[in-house]
């Protein structure tokens, strides 16, 4: 009879070692407690290190007299539930990436910590009956504390401490009306993002030591049966493409299939997703819905708050450690019926899930690009796979793969043709700015088509991928530029606060007063960012309300909201930005779009950058005449006589990307060959060449006859002070490149120079830099 002594542990450790570790179980253990996907805290080296325990072994993988014996057990029932460490360990193997960081990517940073999965409470204020009905007349001489009830009345979630706060409520008024026996105290788990609080839902949560211990005391109200009840608003009326994408998503649920919904802007598609989601609600499940960036959460949040009566919750990387670990929990215990989040919510356990939805499909962002580099959208499929469920990959203009896998038979296509409602497509004017007078990037016809809109009282977006007052300060007497120190990149001039800038390494200096180099007094700025059209704009249009949206001006936290919140109210006029303005924004009063500049993307070294320059000039488009009132597109551009340009406006995206996927074929590259792609970087360049000479002569002994790039310096050499080189393999099959990377892999951690370097493998790469 086994002891505990002789039951053996295999751990997945975070480190960046491709290996998992034998440990021995805790003396005085039982078997019964040791099952995969709980969490153990281990010694490693000199330090204490939380992993999951991944199985028990019969025989461990070195000599059993070097095994250490596990500290502790951290839980009781696996924090990861089995279909999300099958998915963990798929990734591992598929991106060839450690199993220990990938399983402690998918935690939140509080279980990364070994802290207790369980939900915090906290503090909430709301009205009582009494408060409910009390006549305020009678509180003509307590004004503030009518004030607060009349506040109170319209959060019917109740208020926090943080909301207290930032609306001055004083505690003597607080502690006055708890005593009138108008407000009370209770406590609920906060609904991150969501503005709402389980509490919202008919939870029955007391002050008890209990529930401020344990998640599961709590009770739920059940849902309505068969759809009743689980919506607030009334469903919108669908147009006949519409409607044939949705009985179709419809037709599909509990079995597994891809739809592609291939919808231009404005066409519906959110409504389709809406429709579909109150049939999974109705069958007592739950949806998972993946936007790509942090600023679309919260517009896709009230949206859906707005359609469903059902608890909401958002899941990105702006949410405090509590926040995020309290919507981690609701969805793996089921409280959470729609969970809206970024490309890490994929990691999310359910527990029911019954839909996955990805939105804006197409957007680079749902690549991790450091680190452990998955694709969201890719691990979402493998999800709905092992799930038997649908999924829905939606977008205005989809990556070339996507369109690709759809006209192969392997996705379902599920087109929307048309603008919803009585919304007509933009109309699209090419200006070609060839010799013309240019005040800080703006034509005059562009100023003209401006001052038009605008005298209509609609609003003006203007489109600027460049942030920061200029690109470029030179020297007007010797031609010295601001260089960054770290980075083969030059610095970018701000203004707000007055800094030059990298925006690759983040380093920061002061505005120098003289040139460098020749010591003379005449520093120019040359170029245009969003802060430098901005203060354009102002001169031009002095009365008019501006709002700009770039990573600078939404750094605080809820900056990006109360932005976007003013320009629905109509408190700006003319709207500037980066492409934060142009993914998956609904602007109904916006009426014309200008690209600054659209050229950029026609010329690059990187072979996806013409789809992704059609895939940008189509979203930033469609944000122009989305509702009733007709939209104009004013491109700026040096090329106005570009083939694929005109092939994108005139025609359709669908026959860009048609054009784009030939030439594609052709070179072999993806969607028709596989990449993998080395990264080596360090602080000398003779090193990182050396180490991937070394890859390149192993992968080439391998017999597998692959094309092999490289190893060449990458497109930026130098960042943040090291030299950067990649090599570059594929393959037309993608088991033969799979089979070749797990071959290549243990010999490359064989190599001695592998120390001097700090090196990576992108799998499926998206970005060449």
């Amino acid at each position: 009879m086994n002891t505990n002594k002789s039951i053996i542990l295999r751990v997945a450790v975070p480190t960046p070692l491709r290996q998992t570790f034998d440990y021995l179980a805790p003396a005085g253990c039982s078997p019964a407690a040791l099952q995969a996907g709980i969490r153990v805290r281990v010694p490693f080296g000199h330090r204490e290190l939380v992993g999951v325990l991944l199985e028990v072994v019969a025989e461990p993988q070195i000599a059993a007299s070097k095994l250490k014996q596990v500290i502790e057990l951290i839980d009781i029932n696996p924090v990861i539930p089995a279909e999300v460490l099958t998915l963990c360990l798929w990734a591992a193997d598929y991106y060839h990436h450690p199993i220990g960081d990938v399983l402690e990517t998918a935690l939140p940073v509080l279980l990364r910590q070994g802290k207790p999965a369980v939900a915090s409470i906290e503090p909430n204020w709301c009205l009582t009956e009494q408060g409910q009905v009390i006549d305020l007349t009678t509180l003509t001489r307590a004004r503030r504390q009518a004030d607060i009830l009349i506040w109170l009345k319209s959060q019917p979630s109740g208020v926090t401490a943080k909301q207290l706060k930032e609306y001055k409520v004083p505690r003597t008024i607080l502690t006055a009306l708890c005593e009138k026996g108008l407000v009370k105290e209770a406590s609920f788990l906060p609904s991150p993002a969501s503005g709402r609080r389980v509490g919202d839902e008919g939870w029955d949560v007391s002050r008890s030591v209990e529930n401020r211990r344990e998640v599961n005391t709590l009770t739920p109200t059940p849902l309505p049966q068969a759809g009743e009840g689980i919506y607030h608003q009334d469903m919108l009326e669908l147009n006949a493409a519409q409607q044939v994408a949705l009985t179709a998503i419809l037709t599909a649920l509990n079995t597994f299939q891809i739809f592609l919904l291939d919808g231009v802007t404005g066409s519906g598609k959110t409504e389709v997703y809406l429709q579909s989601i109150t049939k999974i609600l109705a069958q007592q499940k739950q949806v998972l819905v993946l936007v790509p960036e942090i600023g679309l959460t919260p517009q896709t949040i009230q949206r859906f708050r707005e359609r469903f009566s059902v608890p909401v919750v958002a899941l990105h990387s702006g949410l405090s450690d509590k926040e995020r670990l309290n919507a981690w929990l609701s969805a793996k215990d089921g409280t959470a019926k729609i969970i809206i989040g970024t490309r890490s919510a994929i990691f999310t356990p359910f527990q029911h899930l019954g839909l996955i939805i990805v939105d804006e499909e197409h957007d680079v962002s749902f690549k991790q690009q450091d680190g452990f580099r998955y694709h969201a959208r890719d691990l979402a499929i493998m999800i709905a796979q092992a799930q038997q469920i649908p999924i829905v990959l939606g977008s205005a203009t989809p990556s070339l793969e996507t369109l690709s896998r759809a006209k192969q038979g392997r996705y379902q296509h599920l087109h929307l043709p048309e603008r919803a409602g009585v919304a007509e497509p933009p109309r699209f004017c090419v200006l070609d700015i060839r010799n013309k007078y240019l005040e800080e990037g703006l034509s005059e016809p562009l100023l003209q088509a401006m001052r038009e809109h605008l005298q209509q009282g609609d609003q003006v977006m203007l489109f600027l991928n460049r942030r920061g007052y200029a690109p470029v300060m030179m020297c007007h007497a010797c031609g010295w530029m601001s260089k960054c120190k770290r980075c083969d990149a030059r610095m970018t001039f701000h203004h707000e606060p007055k800094r030059l800038h990298c925006h690759h390494c983040d380093g920061r200096r002061p505005v120098p007063i003289k040139c460098d180099d020749c010591g003379v007094k005449d520093l120019q700025i040359i170029g245009l960012g969003t802060e430098r059209l901005e203060e354009a704009l102002k001169k031009y249009f002095p009365a008019v309300s501006i709002a700009r949206i770039d990573r600078d001006s939404t750094q605080r936290k809820g900056s990006m909201e109360n932005l976007l919140d003013g320009v629905q109210r109509g408190d700006y006029q003319i709207l500037v930005g980066t492409q934060m303005l142009a993914k998956g924004h609904h602007f109904p009063n916006v009426t014309l779009v200008g690209i600054i500049d659209a050229d950029s993307g026609f010329f690059s070294s990187d072979f996806r950058a013409i789809e992704r320059m059609g895939q940008l000039v189509l979203q930033v488009a469609g944000r122009a005449g989305r509702v009733s009132k007709p939209g104009t597109v004013v491109i700026q551009t040096h090329h106005p006589d570009h083939l694929l340009l005109h092939q994108l406006l005139r025609d359709s995206y669908r026959q860009f990307a048609t054009t784009l996927l030939a030439e594609r074929e052709q070179a072999e590259l993806p969607p028709f060959g596989y990449l993998a792609l080395f990264r080596a970087e360090v602080h000398q360049a003779e090193q990182a060449m050396h180490f991937l000479e070394q890859i390149k002569g192993l992968a080439t002994k391998l017999g597998e006859s692959l094309p092999i790039w490289g190893p060449v310096s990458a497109p930026m050499a130098r960042r943040a002070g090291k030299f950067r080189v990649q090599l570059l393999i594929s393959s037309k099959h993608r088991p033969v490149l799979q089979r070749c990377l797990k071959r290549l892999l243990p010999d490359i951690e064989k190599l001695k120079s592998k120390q001097q370097v700090r090196w990576s493998l992108d799998v499926d790469p998206l970005e060449m830099f």
